[in-house]
C-alpha cells in the first residue's frame, strides 16, 4: 500500500460524522443546528443524553486508532508513519468531506492515536481534564489543557515511538485551534458546563 492511499483511507475513515448521523437517524435532529452547532459527542450529549453520546464517543476513539495500527505496516517500517496516518484520521473528523467540511474538535479521535500509540501519558492526559472537568466544569478547558499536558508527559515518561512527543506539541496546538470558540466563550464567561442539557 502506498502512502497516499493510506492517507486517504485514514481522512475518509475519520471523516464519518457518527455523532451528526447519530443524531439524524436516531432523533430526525441535524446537530449542526442545535447546541454549539459541533458534531462531536459533547454536543450529541448536551442535545440527546449519554444514551447516544457515549457510542458515537467510543467510534470516535476508535477511527482514529484503527487507522494508526493497522495501516502503516502495510505501509513501510518507518517510525513516523504511525503519526502522520493518525493525523490524516483526525482532520478527517474535524473537516469531514461527508459534511461540507465541519466536524468535531478532534479530542476523541486524537485520543485514539495516541492511545494506539503511548497509552500511559494518555493516561496522564486522561487525569488532567478528569480534574479540571471536576473542579471547573468545562469540558473543553479539561480537553485543551489535556492535550497540552500531553507530549510533556509523554517525553517525561518516554514512549517507544520518538516521534510521539514532538508530534504531540502539533496536536496539542491544533486542539487548541479548534477550540478556539471555545476559548472565547471562556473569556466571555458565556461557556457551557457539563451537565448542561439542550433539548433539540
Amino acid at each position: 500500500m502506498s502512502l497516499p492511499v493510506a492517507l486517504v483511507i485514514a481522512y475518509l475513515l475519520g471523516a464519518i460524522p457518527m455523532s451528526w448521523l447519530v443524531a439524524r437517524f436516531a432523533a430526525g435532529v441535524d446537530l449542526r443546528a442545535v447546541g454549539s452547532g459541533n458534531l462531536g459527542a459533547t454536543n450529541l450529549y448536551r442535545t440527546l443524553g449519554w444514551k447516544y453520546a457515549v457510542p458515537a464517543g467510543l467510534f470516535d476513539v476508535a477511527k482514529g486508532a484503527a487507522p494508526t495500527l493497522l495501516l502503516p505496516a502495510r505501509v513501510g517500517p518507518e517510525t513516523w508513519l504511525p503519526l502522520v496516518v493518525g493525523a490524516a484520521a483526525i482532520v478527517g473528523h474535524v473537516f469531514s468531506v461527508f459534511v461540507r467540511f465541519r466536524g468535531g474538535k478532534g479530542v476523541a479521535t486524537a485520543g485514539g492515536v495516541v492511545l494506539a500509540l503511548a497509552p500511559v501519558p494518555l493516561l496522564v492526559s486522561f487525569l488532567v481534564w478528569a480534574v479540571v472537568l471536576k473542579a471547573t466544569g468545562y469540558v473543553s478547558l479539561g480537553s485543551m489543557l489535556g492535550a497540552v499536558v500531553f507530549p510533556f508527559a509523554a517525553w517525561i515518561i518516554g514512549t517507544a515511538n520518538p516521534w510521539v512527543a514532538p508530534v504531540g506539541l502539533i496536536l496539542a496546538a491544533f486542539i487548541v485551534f479548534t477550540h478556539r470558540s471555545n476559548v472565547a466563550r471562556l473569556l466571555a464567561g458565556t461557556e457551557h458546563r457539563f451537565g448542561q442539557r439542550r433539548e433539540a
